[in-house]
């Protein structure tokens, strides 16, 4: 759980905000441990501000959860129902595994990430404000945030440049004050044996947080001015000099190939990520004005998606392909290659009516379980096939040789499918680690499996009456040998 609170929040009460989180996360009875992270550590690998908490929740086994068939995604629904209710707090959603992929691949933790580029930090952020308010009506949209770019408490000091000339310094007078007094300067060096340390001045904490007394700060006058009157004034406060007020400054500036950028996040539930970016851009599109100069991307999890699908575009032709040709120099035929292959697409339907019947949205498991459900699908037909063909070859008649085809290749077929399909039930039942790519794979050949395995019953045997007689009579022709 990734809890983001308000730029400038101070470690100590980053800390607080999240001791309470985390004792309500300990009544969760699935809630094994809790481990947060605040800050950046010693090995700066994944520099974080004080006001974001990185928190590691560990699950119990699934034999101790009150409800063992309760899914890991419905878990994150309750802890995130809960958690929305403390005040300061935002929260995303992930594995610790996925988001630092999603890092590492295109630099941000979510499924999804909208990116605008442009100029003036202001302007980005409108343009993400208004993207976040399309977001949030998409179906599937969840965690949606907005980076914090933003929020920072920022002392700023406005020098008076008359009131400078009136009293003869100059904007490196005060900014010298005000430098060594907030931020501190270095007055020398201590030993201790080998070690030596900085001797930094500076005004004490609770000083330094408060503007009335920063503006008391006396900036001493130039000598030539207390020479001329030795009644004058041997300094004069800042407040008399510069205007000091607490204004909100950037919290961050991200930059990407040499641009600025603000980046809106979400992650998708409940629906496959491709529709679900096709519906964003279609919606950004006609919602979000985009002033010239800005311009929006799209990235994260997408991005791998797009490179997978790509990759599918060439794979599943070749497997086709490959299909076809091992079955061309099986039987020889192009005729008996289709037949055996019309069981592909009655699969294919059975595996997407699973899909809809399970409620699980279309990713690339359920495509790999497409390819998988083809060549078990041709398997099938093969067996009724060449069976077939054995027993025309052995003189039997045409419809006979079909009628007892059919009825003896019964068993091997459902044995066929039995084993297949069984094989994948703990798959399509899982709810537990690694359930999200297994269960669209295993759902996927089970379905398609069982309607595949139809019509290699009852629809095969018709369509090769249909068509294959006249090969099986190419096929039974006698052979005429000279001489004889």
């Amino acid at each position: 759980m990734h809890a983001l609170r308000i730029p400038g929040t101070s470690l100590s009460q980053a800390i607080d905000m999240q001791l309470i989180l985390e004792e309500r996360l300990r009544g969760f009875d699935e809630v094994d441990k809790i481990v947060s992270k605040i800050g950046t550590a010693d090995v700066a690998t994944d520099p974080m501000p004080p006001n974001v908490a990185d928190t590691f929740i560990f699950i119990k086994e699934r034999s101790e959860w009150p409800d063992p068939l309760k899914t890991k995604s419905q878990l994150v629904e309750e802890i995130k129902a809960v958690m929305l209710t403390y005040p300061g707090n935002k929260f995303e959603f992930t594995q610790p595994i996925e988001m630092r992929f999603n890092e590492l691949i295109s630099g941000v933790r979510a499924d999804l990430a909208v990116k605008v580029f442009g100029d003036d930090l202001e302007t980005l952020l409108g343009i993400a404000k208004q993207i976040e308010t399309v977001l949030e009506g998409i179906p599937g949209a969840a965690d949606i945030q907005v980076e914090q770019a933003t929020g920072l408490p920022v002392l700023s000091v406005h020098p008076n440049r008359e009131a400078l000339a009136r009293y003869g310094l100059s904007m490196a007078d005060v900014q010298e004050v005000v430098s060594a007094s907030v931020g501190g300067y270095v007055a020398g060096q201590i030993f201790e044996g080998d070690r030596r340390f900085d001797i930094v001045v500076r005004l004490p904490d609770d000083l330094r947080d408060n503007v009335k007394a920063i503006g008391r700060l006396p900036i001493p006058l130039p000598d030539n001015i207390r020479d001329e009157d030795e009644d004058a004034l041997s300094s004069v406060p800042l407040s008399e000099l510069a205007v000091l007020e607490v204004t909100i400054g950037p919290n961050q500036i991200s930059r990407e190939n040499g641009k600025r950028r603000v980046v809106v996040t979400a992650n998708v539930r409940g629906r496959d990520l491709g529709s679900f970016v096709k519906d964003i851009q279609k919606a950004v599109g006609d919602n979000v004005v985009v002033a010239p100069g800005y311009w929006i991307s799209y990235g994260g999890t997408f991005e791998q998606l797009i490179s997978a699908s790509e990759r599918l575009r060439l794979v599943v032709p070749a497997a086709l392909l490959l299909i076809f040709g091992l079955l061309y120099t099986l039987f020889g035929s192009s005729r008996d290659v289709w037949i055996v292959s019309s069981g592909i697409p009655l699969a294919l339907t059975g595996g997407v009516v699973a899909l809809w019947l399970r409620d699980i949205p279309f990713s690339i498991s359920a495509a790999v379980g497409f390819i998988a459900l083809s060549g078990v699908a041709v398997l099938n037909g093969v067996v009724m096939i060449s069976f077939i063909k054995s027993l025309l070859e052995a003189g039997k008649p045409f419809q006979e040789a079909i009628k007892e085809g059919a009825l003896s290749r019964l068993r091997p077929v459902l044995m066929t499918a039995l084993v297949a399909s069984l094989g994948f039930v703990p798959m399509a039942l899982n709810v537990g680690i690694g359930s999200e790519v297994q269960r669209p794979l295993a759902t996927v050949v089970i379905g398609g499996i069982i309607s595949s395995t139809l019509l290699t019953l009852l629809v095969l045997p018709v369509l090769y009456s249909l068509w294959g007689k006249k090969a099986a009579k190419k096929a039974s022709k006698p052979v005429i040998v000279a001489g004889e």
